[in-house]
């Protein structure tokens, strides 16, 4: 059947169409913003791309229109689809009834680090030899693809709690129905949608009560909201990590890039890989009991993940120039901006350290980050803030109560210029955006030069 995805350069929906493809569907789509690496990836698997929301696009008519969760009323391509009455679905429901169905699904949720840990996940299973589907909402360095069907039972989501449409608000996650589920941590996000903590730790109890009692919740010890949640009622297992859990590690470099794994007080075997960071080992950790509740021994887990290679845009190293390291980063919360810097930090030592962050998040933009903002930078040795003509909030405020220097620019000229002025050989440059960012990381490795 022909498929139009419409929002389809969004990492979930580009994944979705990838699906579709596999499945023999006939795909083509539309985005306001068509831009690597999503579209780049679905031109590669032959899916035709058009910018924009003509109706135009919709003529003659497709057999099904999946409408993503970017889409609202009064987009022109959306109101035709209303008024000619074509048959249309949400990409989360879509997914639930084609792909997912019967399959053992492997959730991966929480505020930070779905991404990557869904990453390790299904590599963790692919170096098991257990050929797992996929959907990954961004690009997974062991595989090179963000979704794929898969040759066994066994699928891995990256689980995400924002709104499945505009026609359906309940959170993506509830339609995948997972035996298996990882809740990483849980903090206020998604500003647009939800009004506070609470209401969104209401949607991952809706989670929790799809999970069947033969199957396994894991979450880590830190987290009180998780605990609220759990609370709430849960009638399945339940291991967790870190301090107290069944999980636990004992770090061997400060920088997070080894340690030793621990299940049940007994040791496990030892990770050594080219992730840093607190939060990645924790990422790891919970990896490795998901792993484990489809049959994966812990050492064979052990063994796959000291061979992971991240995903773009996480910690991405992009370009050396005359001895400056960029890289290319996707934290857009005041949280993860703080755990990649400290992680890179504890990794670099003294080297001189530059932050550019663009605050591009629907939350960032409604300014229900900017307190944590200040605080978040204090590994960075310098951080230059990008001010989008569209910012409600005074960012130049913001930037006044970090304790590093901070400045503000509303162009990538001027950003550019700042890094060429400050850079010296042995920096390293990091690139906080959750966008394309005009591109700015190819421009500045340019300049360089």
């Amino acid at each position: 059947m022909h498929i139009h995805i419409l929002g389809i350069c969004g990492t979930f929906m580009g994944s979705m169409a990838v699906l579709a493809k596999e499945l023999g569907h006939h795909v083509t789509g539309s985005d306001a913003n068509v831009y690597p690496p999503m579209s780049t990836q679905l031109q590669a698997q032959g899916i035709e791309l058009t910018q924009g929301y003509d109706p135009a696009q919709l003529d003659p008519a497709p057999d099904l229109v999946v409408i993503g969760n970017a889409m609202s009323r009064g987009n022109p391509a959306v109101e035709y689809v209303l008024n000619k009455g074509l048959p249309y679905v949400s990409g989360p429901q879509w997914l639930a009834d084609h792909v997912l169905q019967g399959r053992w699904v492997l959730a991966v949720a929480g505020t930070h680090g779905k991404t990557t840990t869904s990453s390790m996940l299904a590599w963790v299973l692919e170096h098991a030899g257990m050929a797992p589907g996929f959907l990954i909402g961004g690009v997974p360095q062991n595989f090179s693809v963000s979704a794929r069907l898969g040759d066994t039972p066994f699928f891995v989501i990256e689980a995400d709690e924002y709104d499945s449409a505009f026609f359906d608000k309940r959170s993506k996650f509830v339609h995948y129905r997972p035996r298996t589920a990882i809740l990483n941590n849980l903090e206020f996000d998604h500003a647009d949608i939800f009004p506070d903590l609470p209401a969104i730790e209401r949607q991952f109890h809706h989670l929790v009560r799809t999970i069947p009692s033969e199957g396994l919740v894991i979450h880590p010890t830190t987290e009180p909201a998780l605990q609220r949640v759990i609370e709430m009622g849960c009638w399945t297992p339940v291991q967790t990590t870190g301090a107290g859990g069944q999980w636990q590690v004992k770090l061997l470099s400060e920088d997070g890039s080894k340690f030793e794994v621990m299940f049940e007080g007994v040791a496990q075997g030892v990770v050594e890989w080219d992730m840093t960071g607190q939060h990645n080992v924790a990422n790891g950790l919970a990896t490795l009991a998901a792993a484990r509740h489809v049959g994966v021994v812990p050492s064979m887990g052990i063994a796959a993940l000291s061979a992971f290679k991240s995903v773009k845009r996480r910690m991405e190293k992009v370009a050396e120039v005359g001895g400056i390291t960029i890289y290319d980063d996707f934290a857009h919360h005041p949280t993860a901006i703080a755990t990649t810097l400290d992680g890179l930090r504890k990794r670099i030592g003294d080297a001189p350290l530059i932050a550019i962050i663009e605050p591009r998040s629907n939350s960032m933009k409604l300014g229900a980050h900017r307190d944590g903002l200040p605080e978040s930078v204090v590994d960075a040795d310098q951080v230059i803030w990008y001010a989008p003509a569209n910012l409600g909030w005074d960012l130049a405020g913001t930037a006044a109560l970090c304790t590093v220097p901070s400045i503000v620019s509303d162009s990538l000229e001027g950003i550019i210029e700042r890094v060429k002025s400050q850079a010296q050989p042995g920096t390293h440059v990091v690139i906080m955006s959750n966008g394309g960012f005009g591109g700015l990381h190819g421009k500045l490795a340019e300049a360089l030069k």
